[in-house]
């Protein structure tokens, strides 16, 4: 049987790193960005288990104290230890999502057990949760600010969430629990990451790519002799059911081959296949949730989310589905007419919809894709879009470091400053997809934002576009390019972070928050005023106001698919968490269709955005249970925007009242009544359904 790590056992550890290994101090770098260029894979081990020991240490010392508790000897104390194993895990999980390797896999597998014992010998002290709770208990009487309050009533209720409160044979059964879900977490995105690669499809014939650009396919190429197969061509996979080149493949043979080399990544019956981690790690959530109280890992998840419980949730997402049905089966019929007016004779497939949906696009709307797509070369969208928003919003300048090393030659490093020149942080940026690097398009943090730490955020934006090949223009698509907004509306809720502990600062909120900020930044990408500064072609000309108009006009165009296979993908989430610990392990194929089948959206036409076999979000990447975030944060940013629209636009008033309202305020209050002073009102799910071009009785705004 698996114990626990106990305190005083794993401060028994060494306590000191050598001071050859670069994490033992504070690094001497800009804002203690992590020193890449002196950074070894060997490092982090020793740094990440002498970090354990010595926060085991510093906590030891704050559950013995002999003083009565205090909030600055007790939750501040708390909030201050761990420095060494913060600053290297931070570096370590950025590296490892971004850039692994062997080595850093099999660390990554080491100490993942390690971890969860380390956390839990924190949250299940006994004599430490004496202490948090006889503070919790007299919080009346002891004159804290409103962040220090929130500060400890959340140290208190996560305590007590990561099962505090449990007899002691229960701790030791919940340990075990802890320890083999980050095991098999673990091992679930190792083998996702191994999938990927190996199920990529590889191209005898250069006819096959018929449809591609030229750049497009020399990158193919490149990928081929890169793995040792010149004169080949391979596609490789977005961690996505829909892969970027079915929009353009004219043969539809590669189409279905590309698209089922996606499908069944990861169920392939070999050392890749993730059905049975998944089907665990369901199983063991579910008995988790059991022991800590809660009749499903869903009721558990959402206790602390502003959604507050899964019905919630579930409403929300049944009130979409209706609209978003009828409008799947208009545009299916739509597409199967486009299919026939170009001469075929089959009937629509998942592989077909994105290649006639550009047909049907260019037909409604003159709009093609590939004519948008010189406009848009990346580096002039970060700087002159993506910064130039953040500007004219927030009165942020950036410049750009190329003295600050980096974990990849790709990456690109800028400092960001107030408008009066005070810095605020770094950001960095890697965007070209690789093989050792998840797949999908993700923020983080290298450092946190803390004044009681004084520490500035160091942040990381990661994407997986596809890179040119060597002399080819980096065009992307105004898909990629609502991406980079996105992410770097994570970004900024991390930039401006304003709190004095760590644990409220930034981006540490609520799953159904958190994805508010980066997708109310999404609408920045199509405002006049900053579209025509960064959408510019090699030639200079600014895109015209024709084809921004069709963009417009055609940007609710598809939202059946596009915004139903992300629905779908939430209500599959939520049907695999919403299990109690009496089911048992699943079959995953058997248990997927079901799920799919109920939610009376149209998943053989539109399946689910991802499956549950390669559902990085949820297996991997903590949004068990929280896919729905992403709809849920898509109606709080349509009625901000709608705010925005109402009270001047892009204006730098309405900017700084974001920034002060939302973006800066951490997890220092409720989310509920954060959003309600900013918006003036709870949000409503009619703005959301205005964006999609739907009404809620499924038929279409009108143009």
């Amino acid at each position: 049987m698996f114990t626990a790590l106990t305190t005083t056992a794993v401060a028994a550890q060494t306590t000191t790193l050598p001071a050859s290994n670069p994490f033992a101090k504070a690094s001497t770098l800009p804002f203690e960005a992590p020193p890449f260029d002196r950074i070894k894979d060997s490092d982090y081990l020793p740094a990440l288990e002498v970090g354990m020991a010595q926060q085991s240490a510093e906590i030891a010392a704050i559950a013995n104290n002999r003083a009565a508790p205090t909030f600055d000897n007790t939750i501040a104390a708390m909030e201050k230890s761990g420095r060494l194993l913060e600053r290297a895990a931070m570096a370590f999980y950025g590296v490892v999502g971004a850039n692994t390797d062997d080595v850093l896999q099999k660390t990554q597998a080491t100490l993942a057990p390690k971890f969860a014992a380390h956390q839990d010998s924190i949250t299940l002290n006994p004599k430490l949760f004496a202490r948090v709770k006889t503070l919790y208990d007299g919080r009346a009487t002891l004159k804290l600010t409103p962040e220090q309050l929130q500060v400890l009533t959340l140290t208190y209720q996560n305590m007590v969430r990561a099962g505090a409160q449990l007899a002691p044979a229960q701790k030791t059964k919940l340990s075990a629990l802890n320890a083999q879900l980050s095991t098999l977490e673990t091992a679930f995105q190792q083998k996702l990451l191994a999938a990927a690669k190996a199920g990529a499809l590889v191209v005898d014939d250069r006819a096959k790519l018929a449809g591609l650009s030229e750049a497009e396919i020399a990158a193919a190429a490149a990928t081929a002799k890169e793995r040792g197969l010149p004169g080949k061509y391979v596609l490789t996979l977005q961690n996505t059911t829909e892969q970027p080149p079915l929009a353009s493949l004219t043969d539809r043979a590669t189409r279905e081959a590309l698209f089922k080399a996606g499908w069944s990544r990861a169920e392939k019956g070999d050392a890749n296949d993730t059905r049975a981690t998944i089907s665990q790690i369901a199983d063991l959530r579910a008995q988790k949730a059991a022991l800590l109280g809660f009749p499903t890992w869903a009721d558990y998840v959402l206790a602390d989310q502003m959604a507050k419980n899964p019905k919630t949730a579930l409403d929300f997402m049944q009130k979409l589905g209706t609209p978003v049905a009828a409008e799947q089966r208009r545009e299916a019929a739509e597409l199967q007419a486009q299919i026939k007016a170009d001469g075929g004779d089959f009937t629509l497939k998942p592989w077909d919809w994105d290649l006639y949906a550009e047909r049907l696009r260019k037909a409604k709307y003159d709009l093609n894709q590939d004519e948008l797509k010189p406009y848009f070369e990346i580096n002039r969208v970060l700087t002159d879009g993506v910064f130039y928003a953040a500007n004219q919003l927030y009165g942020i300048t950036f410049k750009r470091r190329t003295d600050i090393p980096v974990y990849n030659p790709d990456v690109m490093v800028y400092e960001v400053s107030e408008e009066n020149g005070t810095p605020i942080g770094l950001m960095y940026f890697d965007y070209w997809k690789r093989d050792n690097k998840n797949g999908g398009a993700w923020m983080s943090n290298f450092v946190n934002q803390s004044k009681l730490l004084g520490t500035k955020p160091v942040i990381y934006n990661v994407g997986n576009f596809i890179k040119p090949a060597a002399g080819q223009p980096a065009l992307i698509t105004f898909d990629d390019v609502v991406t980079m907004f996105h992410e770097f509306g994570h970004a900024l809720h991390g930039l401006f972070a304003n709190q004095t502990y760590p644990s409220v600062s930034g981006t540490n909120t609520a799953r159904d928050f958190v994805e508010f900020p980066s997708q109310f930044n999404e609408h920045w990408a199509l405002d006049p005023k900053v579209m025509p500064h960064y959408a510019v072609n090699a030639q200079g000309q600014v895109i015209p106001p024709a084809l921004v108009d069709k963009i417009k006009r055609a940007s609710t165009f598809n939202t059946g698919n596009t915004f139903g296979q992300a629905l779908a993908a939430a209500e599959l989430d939520m049907s695999w968490h919403s299990l109690p610990a009496s089911a048992g392990r699943q079959d995953v194929d058997s248990f997927e269709k079901k799920a799919l089948a109920a939610t009376g959206l149209d998943t053989d036409d539109v399946p689910p955005r991802y499956r549950s076999s390669y559902f990085l979000h949820i297996w991997g990447n903590g949004y068990s249970a929280g896919y729905y975030a992403y709809q849920w944060t898509k109606m709080l940013d349509n009625n901000a925007y709608d705010w925005f629209e109402n009270h001047g636009g892009m204006t730098r008033a309405n900017g700084q009242r974001f920034r002060d309202m939302i973006l800066s305020k951490g997890h220092t209050e409720d989310y509920a009544t954060m959003f309600r002073a900013f918006n003036g009102k709870d949000p409503e799910i009619a703005p959301l359904l205005h964006d999609l071009g739907l009404n809620a009785d499924g038929s279409r705004v009108a143009p």
